[in-house]
């Protein structure tokens, strides 16, 4: 799922006052962090991820390294925070895939 530019800023308004839930620190990012962050997201949809001082990874190099090992979208790198969304397989879980605004057909 390609998120439009408009979908995007309704989730990073969403996202805004949350708390990062997973911290990248010194041990930098790996697949099977990327597996927790997939579980995570799985019934809450977004949330947010920090990069510690003490990591070599910028927030570019991560955001990339997410989007190619899961389903995961990068929807805001801001400072040393991304913000991740992926649609909950389950309806329950839907709180945000529900009301994101509709896609421009044109």
């Amino acid at each position: 799922m390609k998120l439009s530019g408009k979908q995007k800023r309704f989730l990073r308004a969403e996202a805004h006052d949350m708390s990062p839930l997973f911290q990248i620190g010194k041990n930098g990012l790996t697949e099977a962090m990327v597996g927790e962050f997939e579980e995570s997201i799985q019934n809450k949809e977004l949330m947010k991820v920090q990069l510690l001082q003490n990591t070599d990874w910028t927030t570019a190099e991560a955001a990339e390294f997410i989007e190619e090992h899961s389903d995961i979208q990068v929807v805001q790198k801001i400072g040393k925070v991304l913000v991740l969304f992926k649609p909950s397989d389950e309806e329950k879980y839907r709180e945000y895939s529900s009301r994101l605004p509709k896609k421009n057909t044109d």
